[in-house]
């Protein structure tokens, strides 16, 4: 009894010392077998796929306590490109040689409780190989705690430092236990991933909280055999996902599917120990970077002997786009710049003694050098600012594009401020302007990625203001405080503020521009230290002694910061109190406009600013429409997440002939970003100025009075000489890339070169007799618009990266050869009344690429979905004109249409592709629907209009198809246009697949069948001298009429009553136009052949002003040997009755057709102004019919789409009316009437404010809004 006893305690003790805490023997050698494998695509049905697999053995052996050795055995690497379940993996035998080469060789890793915590190999394995060593090892960091059955640790593994969720489950088997690991790696904390190209568009947290476009997960389970000694992992395996869309993963996604397994085959004892093999560490377990950014995903191929390649592509791209963009060989612009990414600095050097001779070659070259990126191309950039051997152009352009592209470091910082040391940066002030512009957005770059931005980044641009400052230097102050603005650093606020005149003294005598710069210049700092910028912008505004331009610019910036509700009611109680109307008209519309903002960013911001409006209505509600204005509109669809903005402002007082400051800027709201499109600014205070000094001479210079323009512009020199008469400017992502002054200076060279009294020293005359002997022009420009980069690392160890590259290729050429009758002899006035003859030639268009790629790359293979598109864009032309200025007669002679040219194009699909660099010439691009082709419908002509749609397929995957043409066939053309794509019937569930497939448009010019030869096609314009021009101060009369009368239509205080007749008693003018004064214009479009009668139109135009009426007619007529064709038109406008009339006829002799339409002002319900419209029909061609009926049929779905009612009526036949009536200033109600429906809608919201365009322009200018 006693040792039976005995025996059990000694069990129990035995059981006692089991451990599942994972470990190896370094007495034991471990055999286990591995497989990983990778799937990209959509995870949808017969939907084209790609992926690739890799199984092996693996041995660790142990070399002391801690060091393993890891073998790698028997590999096999095999691609997948095709359809799941109807395709299989493919072994690739040269690739699996390659990785296996690497594999073989002595991998170390050093393995403690559970975790690897370092990686040695030797120097020549690649970090793609040692990352897929860490997906192999990753099976060996796991943590297992048998006190708990559920427990969360923030641990290391190949995805960063990330929350690990573990789950514990006791086997049947003894003492094994089954662990299961979640991680979330969306929320890791320190996640191994890398994005290069987003530096200039602004995160949107609040858009991301709406719907995430990336969620991945990864799942392990183990099974732990517990010993003495510790845990032995005896298999596991890993599924990961990942699912990505450019909207919401809800609304459709792409997946990453990555699964890997290991199994312990065999366990034995050591025989002896291995040697420790010379090598260096490597890191811990968390994947680490190394040549992915170095490969671009869209292209696979052998990257030897680059440097006569590179010169090599270069030629044959400048030779395929000599005349135009060839847009077959476009995208290959990506080759020679993968190449580029890959050659030393002295091979870039010797590129450029090669090609730098002939023009197009050094054009090409320096286009596309600037996509190297790195350090490399800023030293060579350098040595061309030293050496001198570029222009200024070239050298502006290069370094703006260089700087914009540059994957940025602390140490390119540095380098960089070398250009604004360098005297040829200086050599032409635009060259100057774009250096320091440029480096002030290199330092905004470097702040988005380094945090805290060091002040040595941003110095030069502060030690340069304040030198412009103590110099008292207008330009250089402007220059600096733009650069400053481009840079956005918070450190530069210091400086800023001794250009403001509320903070510094001595910017009290600084010029408006310099002080409006400064506002300018806390643009970005306002998202990065927006407390201070409030603090600072709300100063400015209150301070009311302050020019109303710093006010007003100090008002933007401050609601740029997002200010909270109590800011913007502290700003309300101030505007409550202005006295500023221009101040109070600009921040109130600004207000208003924010208050109707939908995008996730201004949420609250809009409700406080709702509340402000509400506050401030009743005061500020009717200001002029003249003054300053602020207009913000936007759209977002939260279905989407994405949607667009786009901002103007003007700042003006209702008396000044134009404004003193004018901007328009978009946004588009894209995958949890704001990205600032274009902005384009102009300041015309000096412009405003001498227009308004010579405002009584404007008013009696006829448009075509060349003399006396040109006598106004020269009546500048009152003006101080360093006032700026005009100043723009020019942003792109939020950079400012561009700004010039128009000074007087240069107003004056114009003058001097331009005027008619300029004589052979003019530049303008050595180009006239270049221009008779013949000039030729071509122009190239090829570049990466953007290059955007997000890679994570897989469970595997393989990269998956998500990019989207947008390549452009322009070419502009022109050819030309004038002939003058008689010479010029002594000025360039003689050219108003001569005959000049010009033939030319020429080609202008686009050619734009757009790729996105999600997938893995590496420099061994790459597999992924990958949509391509391309947008060929193409303006040939080839003509000549005569003209004679003034006598007002012009002559275009054209050649007719004689193949089909291609305007306008778009082509795109998607694919699963797969490429390897063994075998790059073996690449497979599958269509995402593989099995589904689209048979073109051949053209038939002749047709006026043709619309076919076919739904065709198998598997419920579409084809439709429809192709519609526009003939002209009296001048042998036709413009068709075609289209067709593919889609799969799941973009009935998800708005993704609306745009994956094959889609494919065309705009083209066709030739036809004619009747008759036709040699030309000549168009004749006769201004006919007698007829009188109307001089600029009779225009403003009719614009200030027409924008007066557009302003009563809803004048709430007028009790005129309704006007005009029905449509239906409108009757054709039966007036004959024959003893009628001269027309305004006559235009004849002929085709013309030999011995031929021409064909064609003409046309002419008559104006009848009678007192209060204004009356048009127009006349055109087919020409013809039997032809009685014609479109008769009159309109009359009642400016008394504010109506307008307009009657068209046209058939045999006008007779057979006609529409006549009515447009006037009237009241509903007796004191809402209105604007209704009738049309009414008589006899129409059955085409039109046709159409009407086809459009009928979609009312009842839009109606539905946009909120519209809709209810059945009997209403006038033939008869269309409709009527917009203003419900409240910012709201209208519309009713649209035909034969047998009424659609209506009442209260729609309108982006701005109607309001009494003449009363409120008299409140203001009487000083009575308050």
């Amino acid at each position: 009894m006693q040792g039976f006893v005995l025996c059990v305690l000694v069990g129990l003790a035995a059981c006692q010392t089991l451990s599942y805490e994972p470990t190896l023997d370094p007495k034991k050698t471990y055999e286990f077998r591995y497989e990983g494998a990778i799937n990209i695509g959509s995870g949808m049905p017969d939907l084209a796929e790609s992926g690739v697999r890799l199984t092996c053995n693996a041995k660790i052996v142990g070399m002391s306590a801690q060091m393993f050795l890891l073998q790698v055995s028997n590999l096999a690497f095999e691609e997948f490109n095709g359809i799941p379940g109807k395709n299989t993996f493919a072994a690739s035998p040269k690739l699996t040689q390659r990785i296996a080469a690497q594999l073989s060789k002595p991998l170390m890793f050093e393995y403690v409780k559970g975790r690897v915590v370092d990686i040695q190999a030797p120097t020549g394995v690649s970090e793609t190989v040692i990352n897929i060593v860490r997906g192999i090892l990753g099976f060996l960091q796991v943590t297992v705690k048998t006190t708990q059955k559920v427990y969360e640790l923030e641990e290391l593994s190949i995805h960063g430092l990330c929350k690990s969720a573990y789950v514990l489950e006791e086997d049947e088997q003894p003492s094994e236990l089954t662990v299961t690991q979640v991680i979330d790696i969306s929320a890791c904390r320190q996640k191994a991933e890398l994005s290069t190209g987003m530096a200039l568009a602004v995160e949107n947290e609040l858009s991301k909280q709406r719907g995430p476009r990336i969620v991945a997960s990864v799942e392990y389970i183990y099974t732990v055999k517990a010993s003495a000694g510790g845990g032995l992992i005896t298999k596991a395996r890993a599924q990961e996902y990942q699912y990505f869309s450019p909207f919401t993963i809800k609304g459709g996604n792409y997946k990453v599917l990555a699964t890997k397994s290991i199994e312990l085959l065999k366990v034995s004892d050591s025989v002896g120990r291995p040697a420790m093999p010379e090598a260096q560490r490597r890191g811990n377990m968390a994947y680490k970077f190394g040549a992915e950014l170095r490969q671009i995903p869209i292209v696979m191929m052998n990257l030897d002997n680059p440097v006569p390649r590179i010169a090599e592509m270069i030629k044959k791209l400048a030779a395929a786009n000599i005349y135009q963009v060839d847009s077959t060989t476009s995208e290959n612009i990506i080759e020679p710049i993968q190449l580029l990414r890959t050659v030393t600095l002295q091979d870039l050097e010797n590129l450029w003694k090669q090609l730098s001779g002939n023009g197009e070659h050094r054009r090409w070259f320096l286009d596309l050098i600037v996509e190297v990126t790195d350090e490399r191309v800023v030293k060579f950039l350098l040595n061309r600012f030293k050496v001198g051997d570029v222009s200024a152009n070239e050298a502006g352009q290069t370094l703006l594009m260089t700087i914009h592209h540059l994957t940025v470091t602390s140490e390119l910082v540095e380098m960089s401020k070398e250009f604004l040391k360098i005297p040829f940066s200086k050599s032409h002030p635009i060259l100057w302007n774009t250096v320091v512009l440029s480096y002030g957005s290199l330092v905004y770059k470097l702040c988005a990625y380094v945090q805290p931005c060091a002040v040595t980044a941003v110095q030069p641009l502060l030690d340069m203001a304040n030198d412009g400052l103590l110099k008292n230097n207008e330009e250089v102050m402007v220059a600096a405080l733009e650069a400053l603005g481009n840079a956005g650093h918070p450190s530069s606020v210091k400086t800023i503020l001794k250009f403001l005149p509320a903070f510094s003294p001595k910017a009290e005598d600084l010029p408006t521009r310099v002080a409006s710069s400064a506002v300018q210049a806390l643009r970005h700092i306002a998202a990065r230290d927006p407390h201070t910028v409030q603090d600072i912008a709300l100063s400015l505004f209150v301070t009311k002694t302050l020019p109303t331009e710093i006010r007003i610019h100090a008002a933007i910036i401050l609601f740029e910061t997002k200010p909270p509700l109590a800011l913007v009611l502290t700003l309300t109680s101030f505007l409550l109190e202005e006295k500023d109307p221009q101040v109070a008209s600009f921040t109130f519309s600004l207000i208003r406009s924010l208050s109707r903002s939908h995008t996730p960013e201004n949420f609250q911001l809009s409700t406080a600013c709702n509340i402000a409006v509400k506050i401030l209505g009743q005061k500020l509600g009717r200001l002029s429409f003249y003054s300053s204005k602020y207009l913000h509109l936007d759209w977002f669809s939260d279905d989407l997440l994405l949607g667009t903005s786009t901002v103007g402002y003007m700042i003006k007082h209702p008396n000044d002939v134009m404004p003193t400051a004018a901007m328009i800027n978009g946004k588009f709201h894209f995958i949890g970003r704001i990205l600032q499109l274009l902005e384009l600014g102009v300041r015309a205070e000096g412009l405003k100025e001498l227009f308004s000094a010579s405002r009584s001479e404007l008013d009696n210079i006829k448009v075509t009075d060349y003399a006396a323009i040109m006598k106004i512009l020269s009546d500048m020199k009152s003006l101080p000489k360093n006032k700026p008469l005009l100043t723009t400017y020019l942003r792109a992502f939020g950079q400012e890339l561009f700004f010039a002054d128009l000074n007087k200076d240069i107003i004056q060279w114009f003058i001097k070169a331009l005027s008619p009294t300029a004589g052979k020293e003019s530049p303008a005359w050595q180009i006239i007799q270049d221009l008779q002997k013949g000039i030729s022009w071509h122009w190239t420009k090829s570049f990466l618009v953007f290059e955007t980069r997000l890679i994570q690392a897989t469970t595997l160890g393989l990269p998956v990266e998500i990019s989207k590259y947008y390549a452009i290729v322009t070419v502009l050429t022109a050819n030309a050869k004038a002939v003058i009758t008689p010479p010029l002899k002594e000025n360039l006035g003689e050219l108003l009344s001569s005959d000049i003859t010009l033939e030319t030639d020429g080609y202008a268009g686009v050619t734009k690429n757009h790729f996105v790629f999600h997938g893995v790359n590496t420099e061994f293979f790459q597999c992924g979905t990958q949509l391509k598109s391309k947008t060929p864009i193409n303006m040939p032309w080839k003509l000549t004109l005569k003209m004679n200025v003034k006598q007002r007669k012009f002559e275009i002679d054209i050649n007719p249409c004689k193949k089909a040219t291609k305007l306008f194009g778009v082509n795109f699909n998607v694919y699963a592709v797969s490429r390897n660099i063994e075998e790059p010439s073996l690449a497979k691009m599958t269509p995402m629907m593989p099995n589904s082709a689209v048979t073109y419908l051949p053209p038939q002509f002749p047709k006026t209009y043709e619309d076919e749609f076919q739904l065709t397929g198998e598997g419920e995957v579409y084809h439709p198809q429809s192709k519609v043409c526009w003939e002209a066939s009296v001048y042998g053309a036709a413009v068709c246009v075609e289209a067709a794509a593919e889609r799969t019937h799941y973009l009935e569930e998800y708005p993704l697949y609306y745009f994956l497939g094959y889609t494919r448009l065309a705009i083209q010019l066709e030739p036809v069948k004619t009747k008759k030869p036709v040699e030309k096609i000549q168009i004749k314009i006769d201004g006919s001298p007698k007829t009188n021009i109307p001089n600029l101060r009779q225009i403003m009369e009719m614009i200030h009429r027409v924008s007066k009368n557009s302003s009563r239509l809803f004048n709430l205080s007028s009790n005129s009553g309704a006007a005009g007749e029905a449509p239906g008693q409108v009757s054709a003018s039966q007036e004959s136009v024959e003893g009628t004064p001269a027309p305004v214009l006559t235009l004849k479009a002929l085709a013309l052949g030999q011995g031929a009668k021409a064909d064609g139109y003409t046309s002419a135009l008559y104006h009848l002003p009678a007192g209060q009426t204004d009356n048009v007619e127009l006349i055109v007529s087919q020409v013809g040997e039997e032809d009685n064709w014609k479109l008769c038109g009159d309109a009359h406008v009642d400016k008394a009755a504010e109506s307008a009339k307009m009657h068209v006829r046209w058939g045999a002799e006008c007779q057979s057709n006609d529409v006549a339409v009515l447009v006037a002002k009237t009241y509903q319900a007796g004191t809402k102004p209105a604007i209704t419209a009738k049309v009414k029909w008589g006899h129409l061609p059955d085409s039109a019919m046709q159409i009407g009926e086809s459009i009928k049929e979609y009312i009842p779905g839009m109606c539905f789409f946009m909120g519209f009612g809709l209810r059945h009526d009997t209403n006038p036949a033939h008869e269309f009316s409709g009527s917009v009536v203003k419900k409240s200033p910012g709201s209208i109600g519309i009713e649209v009437k035909t034969p047998e429906l009424t659609v209506y809608r009442q209260a729609i919201s309108l982006p701005i404010d109607m309001m009494d365009l003449r009363s409120s322009r008299n409140m203001t200018e009487t000083g009575h809004y308050c």
